[in-house]
This record gives structure tokens, sequence and C-alpha cells, in this order.
């Protein structure tokens, strides 16, 4: 099957070489794509929609996989499918429910779906008077997409406020902030999960735990993720039924009502308050880092799962996973999340160690090809991920994967899974 895979991360990079690993040949494109993925399949740079749906028709594209955001938010599966392709990922009105915060805090209430009180407004004035009600901390969310980073835990009243005048005068975020949700914040323990759907049925996956902080300790500023761990003992047969039942068949539901029937993955960010799942926010698509530990678990067809909800026929096949433990490590550059680093050549050192050749690989993100060498040129460079019967084996193997790699200003937490161990 020729496939198209629209991205340039460390998520990308782990859908395909699920794929590649599966009995049948592939043949990958992608757009743009990194400086690793060149060694997966052929990159493009064909920036506009329409050419590269005329591109996948052309090149017998069986199958279009969408990996980040920006390009479901601005429209891309609407325009593919107005070309007959097929697309796995939202229309532009389903996507809403990551483009807009303040549309899917609506949407939440109105179909009764468990969530933080909470306000949306552009005033000032409102922000300010919902903030003084609340016991802090308070989270102030940017209403549009920042990528991961447009949310706020404020320790204070006074921080949530400067917070609140920063992201509604445009300073903080542009024109994502210029709407903002203040809502209360919820004590308990954060959990990723995903629902691959095809508008009617859905697949749930092993229940995922993200480091969100820079540091160790959870201390620092928030980034894209710098690791995390599946399954996670925190979540029993119990938990997943009440997600189900409370949060991903109402939104399925209430996404049909609303004319805009979600297909693709809908990733659930849920706080467990006393055992029961909130709803934090909506995301429509694969977290990364979490697709990076979830794909090598899959022991069934990656590239049919995504076919089969693409085509709206989910309910034909049985997703498998390995009953082993994923953990993935992401190492970042020097200057990452506060600015652009300078790129630095990739060493990686040859593998000696039978159990980091059988049981770890790397995942790349941000990185480029310069002469037939690797270079760290994004924020997030690469995610070492480990296999391992246990949480603790599966850290352990990451880890040593992560001593292999070298590159100058490297930086990256070591306490990933701490939760859990």
């Amino acid at each position: 099957m020729k496939i198209l895979i629209l991205g340039n991360g460390g998520r990308e990079y782990s859908i395909a070489r699920a794929i590649l690993n599966e009995k049948e040949s592939h043949e990958l494109f992608f757009m743009p794509g990194n400086g690793a993925t060149s060694s997966l399949g052929t990159n493009l740079n064909i920036k506009d929609y329409g050419e590269l749906a005329e591109f996948a028709k052309k090149s017998g594209v069986e199958l279009t996989i969408v990996g980040p955001e920006g390009p479901l938010v601005d429209g891309v599966v609407d325009i593919f499918k107005s070309h007959g392709l097929t697309i796995f990922g939202p229309s532009k009105e389903a996507a809403r429910l990551e483009g807009s915060k303040v549309y899917m805090k609506n949407f939440l209430a109105k179909y009764n779906i468990p969530t933080a009180r909470y306000i949306e407004t552009s005033s000032i004035e409102d922000a300010f008077r919902f903030a003084e009600k609340l016991s802090t901390p308070i989270v102030v969310k940017a209403d549009g997409l920042c990528g991961g980073k447009g949310v706020i835990i404020a320790q204070t009243h006074d921080e949530a406020k400067i917070a609140i005048s920063e992201m509604l005068s445009g300073k903080s975020f542009g024109d994502a902030g210029r709407k903002v949700v203040v809502e209360e914040f919820l004590d308990g323990y954060e959990l990723s999960m995903f629902a691959v759907c095809d508008g009617d049925d859905y697949i749930l996956l092993p229940a995922a735990q993200d480091h969100k902080r820079l540091l160790d300790n959870d201390q620092g500023p928030n980034t894209g993720g710098m690791g995390a761990y599946a399954p996670t003992p925190l979540v029993d047969y119990e938990l997943y039924q009440k997600v189900r039942e409370r949060i991903i068949r109402p939104t399925l539901d209430g996404m049909k009502k609303e004319g805009a029937p979600f297909e693709g993955v809908l990733f659930i960010g849920i706080m467990v308050v006393n055992g029961e799942p909130i709803t934090l926010e909506f995301n429509v698509r694969f977290g990364d880092p979490e697709c990076e530990i979830l794909m090598p678990l899959m022991t069934s067809s990656v590239s049919d799962m995504f076919y089969k909800a693409a085509t709206n026929r989910l309910g034909e096949i049985k997703v498998e996973f390995s009953k082993e433990f994923a953990v993935g490590v992401v190492m970042a550059s020097a200057d990452y999340p506060y600015k652009s680093s300078t790129p630095a050549e990739i060493i990686v050192d040859n593998v000696h160690h039978e159990d980091i050749e059988k049981y770890t690989h790397i995942s790349y993100a941000g990185v480029s090809m310069i002469d037939g060498k690797l270079y760290a040129d994004g924020g997030r460079v690469l995610v070492c991920v480990g296999i391992g019967s246990t949480i603790k084996e599966a850290r352990d193997r990451a880890y040593m994967r992560c001593g292999q790699v070298h590159f100058a200003g490297k930086k990256l937490r070591t306490d990933i899974a701490y939760q859990a161990l």
C-alpha cells in the first residue's frame, strides 16, 4: 500500500516505523518529514493541500494519515475527501474540538461530559471576576492552537490576572489568546487516553501518562512533553468503563448531532479526582510523545487500523497490544523551550548490548540531514523508547539507549515514569 504521512515529528516517525514493521510491504511518503524520515520513505515539499491531494491521486496513494493538529484545523481532510481520497483524521468542523478551547468547553457542557468549572470570555473584567471566585491554583488557557504551551497554571490570583491580561492583549500567544478559558484547578492525577474513531465506532488504546514539565520532579515550564509511558497501572477496568460511557460515547453521539461526525484520534486529557475521570481537554490527533510508546506496543496491523477507521469500518477489526510496557524519554536541544538552538551533529554509538539492540529504538523528530550527517535542529530532537515486561525494565532500557546518543547541549529528564515506580 502507498501511504502518505503528514507531519515532521517523532509521532509521524513512529507511525511510519510501526507500518514498516508489518508483514505487508508499504511505500511511504512524508510531507514534509524530517532528516530521518528520508530513510523510511520519500520526503515531499508540497505545501499547498490541493496540490498535495493531486500528487496523492496521481501517485496512487491509498491512505493519508495526518499527524499534527495544524493541517486538521486548516481543513486538509475536507480537501483530500473532495478529491475522492481516503484520509485518516477529523474534518475541519470536527477539529474545532482542539482548534478552539472555547468550542470544546462549551461542547462538554452542552452534552454533560464531566469537566472543570469554567468561564470563556474575551472580557478582561469578566475573567478577573471569575478568577477571584476560584481558589488557587487557577488554570488559564488560550483559545487557539499554541503548540501545547497555551495553558498557564497560576499559583496566585495575581499570577492568574497577569496570564489573562497577557493572553487577551495578544502579548502571550497572539490571536490564539484573544479569547480565554479560565477554569478551576483539579487536584488528582493526569492521564492521556486515545480513542481511534470512525464516526460511529471507536477503539480505546491503553492509557498513557505524559510528563509535560521540562525538569525532574515536574519543575520548570510546560513543554510539548518530555517523556511518557504506557500502559499506566493507574487505570483499572472500572475507570476505562467510566471513560467509555461518560466521555467517549457522548462525544461521538454529540458530534454527530452537531453535524460533524468525529473520525480520527480523539485524545482525551483526563484528571482522575477521587476515582472519577474529569475531562481537561480534547486534542484531535495522537499526543507526542505518547504516540511513540503506543505504536511499538501494537501487535495487530497499524495501517489496517488507520485504513478501517478512515473508511468507517472499525467494527470489522480487532486491535491487539502486547502485554509489555513502553517508556519514551525525550532528548531536547540546549535552549528548548525558550528559543531555537544552534544545530548540533548527532552521534549515535554502535550498539553492542543485546538488550539495547532488541528492546529499544529511537524515534527522530527535530532533526535535519546535512551532507549525510544527522543534526539536532528542533526543540524536541528525538525520543529513546524502551520496551520491557515491567515499567522499570522498559524505563531502564530507554535510559540505556539515551546513553548512546550524543549532541551538544542535549537535555532530558531523568525521572520519566516516576509516578508508576
